[in-house]
């Protein structure tokens, strides 16, 4: 990891690595031939999406029911965060081996394994309202499902937005898709699960049942995707040899996206995990409600900011990550303020400026990995990139642990700090690359 690699061709005709040019593109997607000479289905990514949207729901949708399980299952508070996180225990490996595997056996089924996985996680949460260690493998199940979406998803999408499968997307559709598409099944999912919690029938129940069933039809809608990644072009070594990316020690991932990727994620979790819990005492009954408010929120100012990334990074010579994390750190900063005040609107305001933050960040951060990355190293370095981001998921846990030694608003003064000098990082490491200006 200390040695970098050679820039591929591609990076090398465009300096600026924050944003794939057309040059790279063509370069990157010629290579698909036209299965047999026939004409790919128009809009195939959208065989896809239903799948990858579903996987991020499953992969949500336990965040409006945390205080459902402190509340009602009786589990401490380090539990339920524990819960929230654990599927990161599953996330990371999926990220990781399901790259690899999706290089060696093609994208669909691995997806299809991904989604059998989410069905079976959220049959497991369904059954194990009192097993604290059933709910923990639901959980991992359900963290392999969002890695696999993220990773082989990601990467499906991005080769179903390129020619000779799309030949009218932007240059930046192979972001913007899947990236949208996961924020989206991470806003509404949670949505959905919070009103079926706060007035539906059985919420420990109704809930998971709704996405498994939901899931067995995205699972017949994904058969009829194409496979983008043909045969002869599928990598020979096996799974694990695959797990090798000599990518994480190209100078612009380590410049840009190891000190930025953490945030991505770290900003969801402050904003609707730690929020809520600083005001329920306000709440009471409401904190339930109030949270799927605040993850919707969040995720849904997440969605609507992605689309305006391209031109952020025109108007900011490509450095829409540092405009992200500037955002970023701003939100950390309003954030110890409501831990002091407790307030509800204000914990409100804090998510709306996360949410904002994580959009920006989350597409700027994979428009720079699908610059640097060849074809047959896409899926990798895409894993690696959301095993990374997701690894902040898990600070929400770290601050419940904190709790018995330290306050709210203490410890979220010391992420504000943290997350201030990774902008520092990232804005000298944007310098160092020389990005230009792009869209």
């Amino acid at each position: 990891m200390t040695s970098e690699p050679a820039t591929p061709a591609t990076a090398t005709a465009a300096p600026d690595t924050t944003a794939p040019t057309a040059e790279t593109v063509g370069t990157h997607t010629e290579s698909h031939p036209r299965r047999g000479g026939s004409t790919p289905p128009r809009h195939a990514w959208l065989r896809v999406a239903p799948a990858m949207f579903l996987l991020a729901w499953g992969g949500n949708h336990f965040t409006p029911l945390v205080h459902m399980y402190e509340e009602d299952g009786g589990f401490a508070v380090w539990q339920a965060n524990l819960l929230l996180g654990m599927y990161v225990g599953g996330l990371i490996p999926g990220l990781l081996a399901a790259s690899a595997l999706s290089d060696r056996r093609g994208r669909k089924p691995v997806l299809i394994a991904g989604t059998i996985a989410a069905i079976l996680g959220s049959l497991l949460l369904a059954l194990g309202f009192d097993l604290f260690w059933l709910l923990c493998v639901g959980r991992v199940l359900a963290g392999i499902g969002v890695g696999v979406a993220m990773s082989v998803g990601t990467s499906w999408i991005k080769e179903l937005s390129s020619p000779p499968f799309d030949h009218e997307a932007g240059i930046t559709a192979g972001a913007r898709r899947p990236a949208l598409t996961l924020t989206l099944g991470f806003a509404l999912g949670a949505l959905v699960t919070g009103c079926l919690a706060q007035w539906g029938p059985a919420p420990e129940v109704t809930p998971y049942a709704v996405h498994g069933v939901l899931n067995l039809v995205a699972l017949i809608i994904v058969f009829a995707a194409p496979e983008s990644l043909p045969k002869h072009r599928r990598s020979q070594q096996h799974w694990w040899q695959g797990l090798r990316i000599p990518l994480v020690g190209h100078r612009t991932f380590v410049r840009l996206i190891i000190p930025a990727a953490p945030w991505v994620f770290g900003a969801a979790g402050i904003a609707y995990a730690v929020m809520p819990a600083l005001v329920q005492d306000e709440l009471g009954e409401w904190t339930t409600l109030y949270a799927t408010v605040l993850t919707v929120a969040t995720l849904g100012a997440g969605a609507l900011v992605q689309n305006l990334v391209p031109l952020v990074n025109r108007w900011t010579g490509g450095r829409g990550l540092v405009v992200g994390l500037a955002m970023m750190s701003l939100g950390m900063i309003l954030a110890v303020i409501a831990a002091l005040v407790a307030d509800p609107i204000l914990a409100f305001v804090v998510a709306i400026v996360l949410g904002l933050a994580y959009g920006i960040c989350v597409v700027s951060g994979l428009i720079i990995v699908q610059a640097i990355a060849e074809p047959d190293d896409l899926a990798g370095i895409t894993g690696v990139y959301y095993s990374l981001a997701y690894s902040g998921f898990l600070l929400p846990t770290v601050l419940a642990a904190l709790l018995p030694l330290m306050g709210y608003s203490v410890s979220l003064g010391g992420v504000a700090v943290i997350c201030l000098l990774s902008l520092g990082a990232v804005s000298l490491g944007s310098m160092r690359t020389g990005s230009r200006r792009t869209g």
